[in-house]
């Protein structure tokens, strides 16, 4: 006889399959049981850029029967890179090899143009990888979620709060529809995180009374427009350093910080108070900042503080420092009061937090008990973005005006001879918070 457990997960990848087949053909497609655990994982990646086709490779080397079946972008040269690269790694990779996982990628599954996604959507794939540049996240995820479809997503999920909204949506639909997500703020799936973060929430160094979050580093890249660009391929290809596509390196890169926060306060902060600016004065870098310092209000009174910079020649640093009544905790570096939760011999056994992730969500696809972290990235996504409204405006922005704020980033509609001009680069004290 089969558990309640396999029956459970057998239904769970055939009501995906079937999605995928009405909106594919317009009938429900008969979907074979599989023998327990071993159900296929059928990957569909949106978004072939580098952080895709790595997402690509870490869900290959994650569990055994997964088969990356379609591939979507906007772009060619992107399209083709990501086809050459996944099938080169099916046919090199020993631990591909080793779990048996496959790519198969014929012409009629690579799916190019701005609706690529939707494209992608229709077939056959129970697993969707989102990859794509943030500002693109909330209307995949919709698509994603409508469509029936686990999702990996990338972080963050918006860059604006009409788009975090949107998100919290498809959170409540894809619980609704037991469909699985996790998003790529990979400390919650680090065993050196996990473990430490557990110590610090069991009382190690008492309740806790603030903290510092940090994403120190150079300053990163830029693309440099071409006579045959259009506004939008060239943003679009430029994506970094465009507020509608990345949400400023706050919200696309320093997230990973304030997801530890939020993650050690079991809260989202109630205000944030902000400053930041820019010194890069090449047009290439769009109209984003180069660092951002915000005092953020945590629940019963405590405040942290986040810092993060781009400029090169500085100090760096990265991490994620609690301050309790007991005691202190460098969390990247999984220490606790000085000392180290683990010891060197253990630390080189960790399995790669990108790989681990998607271990875990297909553990949970397989087991018929989905994680659903979207709503806990939305919450991390909202807290990037009311510090950069902070910062911009100069204003205290709450939680509340953050969450209903009606700036919106992203274009009603996107068409590739649409004109885009950048926008200015926003000026604290005159800039208006919306």
């Amino acid at each position: 006889m089969k558990s309640q457990n396999d029956a459970s997960r057998r239904d769970f990848l055939k009501t995906t399959a079937a999605a995928a087949g009405v909106l594919a053909t317009g009938l429900v497609l008969e979907n074979k049981a599989h023998a327990a655990g071993s159900d296929p994982i059928k990957v569909g990646l949106i978004g072939c850029g580098g952080r895709g086709r790595g997402a690509g490779h870490n869900v290959l080397v994650s569990a055994p029967n997964v088969q990356i079946i379609a591939i979507a972008d906007a772009f060619e040269d992107r399209l083709n890179e990501g086809h050459k690269f996944l099938t080169g790694i099916a046919k090199d990779d020993a631990k591909v090899k080793e779990l048996g996982n496959s790519v198969d990628l014929p012409k009629e599954r690579c799916f190019l143009g701005l609706d690529a996604y939707e494209k992608l959507l229709k077939t056959d794939v129970n697993y969707v990888i989102l990859a794509t540049p943030p500002g693109f996240r909330p209307t995949h995820l919709q698509a994603a979620v409508a469509a029936k479809k686990n999702i990996f997503t990338e972080k963050p999920v918006s860059t604006d709060a009409p788009g975090i909204r949107k998100v919290l949506d498809a959170a409540d639909d894809a619980k609704k529809a037991n469909l699985a997500i996790v998003a790529g703020t990979q400390r919650r799936h680090q065993k050196g995180y996990i473990e430490t973060m557990k110590r610090v929430k069991d009382g190690a160094i008492g309740d806790l009374v603030g903290g510092q979050f940090y994403w120190n580093q150079n300053l990163l890249w830029k693309v440099d427009r071409t006579p045959d660009m259009t506004d939008l391929h060239y943003q679009m290809k430029n994506w970094y350093n465009f507020t509608w596509l990345c949400g400023d390196h706050i919200v696309e890169q320093h997230i990973h910080n304030l997801d530890v926060m939020c993650w050690a306060f079991g809260a989202h902060p109630e205000a944030a108070t902000g400053m930041g600016y820019r010194t890069r004065t090449n047009p290439a870098f769009g109209h984003i900042y180069d660092f951002f310092a915000i005092d953020y209000e945590m629940p019963k009174g405590v405040h942290t503080l986040s810092m993060c910079r781009q400029i090169s020649n500085c100090a760096d640093r990265i991490g994620e420092n609690l301050v309790g009544t007991k005691g202190t905790c460098d969390a990247g570096a999984h220490s606790i009061n000085g000392q180290p939760v683990f010891t060197n011999a253990e630390r080189k056994a960790f399995v790669d937090p990108y790989v681990q992730e998607h271990t875990d969500l297909i553990e949970s696809i397989r087991a018929g008990k989905p994680l659903n972290e979207l709503k806990q990235v939305a919450e991390s996504t909202l807290t990037a973005i009311m510090g950069r409204m902070s910062a911009y405006s100069g204003k205290k922005v709450t939680w509340e005006m953050a969450l209903h704020s009606k700036e919106e980033l992203f274009p009603a509609k996107l068409d590739w001879n649409m004109k885009l001009d950048t926008p200015a680069v926003a000026v604290p004290g005159t800039t208006k918070f919306v």
